[in-house]
């Protein structure tokens, strides 16, 4: 039987052991591809990259700090946070099975533990209980009996609502800096005067002088706690 140059034979087995090599390549292969996904929707990406988004917004500073610093930052917040979340999958799921000593579907279900655990904690019971109705699922008596099709839109919509928050909170003192400079310009007669230009120096030296960086990242890690 003919083959794909650089693709092992054993893809193309009729033995049940290498059929079952080759469906468990095809799922890694699958999870790679949902990784960004995963990355998220299943952590706190995705709460910490619209709180930065809110503090360029409201400062006004267009393209500053660039897209890629805000996205690294976020990223390495993720894996500061999570950082437990994948020590636990670590000892308990990944480590016992590289030695052996528990089977793939019981690593994926020790896998899901401590992630469904962290989601459900910043889930509002709000947002869960609208997804288990629609998907009449049974009402769970513990967290690991949560389906994720229920807990990962749910987990997602409740950190949308709690990133905005936070990014209204930011926005009042911003918001007061500019309708105060809007106000003098147009009580000095120069309403031709972009009102943000003026105010712009004004908000960088407040969120400076507050030292904004340090308080916007204690209070994202403090919101996961």
């Amino acid at each position: 039987m003919n083959t794909i140059p650089g693709i092992p034979t054993s893809f193309f087995t009729t033995q049940p052991q290498g059929v079952a090599t080759t469906v468990q390549l095809l799922l890694l292969l699958t999870v790679l591809s949902l990784a960004p996904a995963i990355l998220i929707l299943m952590t706190s990406f995705t709460r910490i990259i619209i709180v930065l988004s809110f503090i360029r917004t409201s400062l006004s500073t267009q393209q500053t700090p660039p897209n890629q610093v805000l996205i690294g930052l976020a990223l390495f917040l993720t894996f500061f946070i999570m950082a437990p979340v994948y020590g636990q999958i670590n000892s308990s799921a990944l480590q016992p099975y590289m030695k052996g000593k528990i089977t793939q579907q019981q690593a994926i279900q020790r896998a899901e533990d401590p992630v469904k655990t962290f989601m459900a904690k910043q889930t509002r019971e709000k947002d869960l209980q609208l997804f288990m109705s629609y998907g009449k699922y049974k009402a769970p008596s513990r967290i690991q009996d949560i389906p994720l099709t229920a807990l990962v839109p749910a987990f997602t919509i409740s950190e949308l609502k709690t990133a905005f928050q936070m990014g209204f909170m930011i926005f009042i003192p911003f918001l007061v800096i500019d309708m105060v400079v809007a106000s003098v310009l147009m009580a000095m007669g120069m309403m031709m005067l972009p009102p943000v230009m003026i105010s712009l120096p004004f908000k960088i030296l407040l969120f400076v002088m507050v030292d904004g960086w340090y308080m916007i990242v204690e209070s994202l890690l403090k919101s996961f706690h």
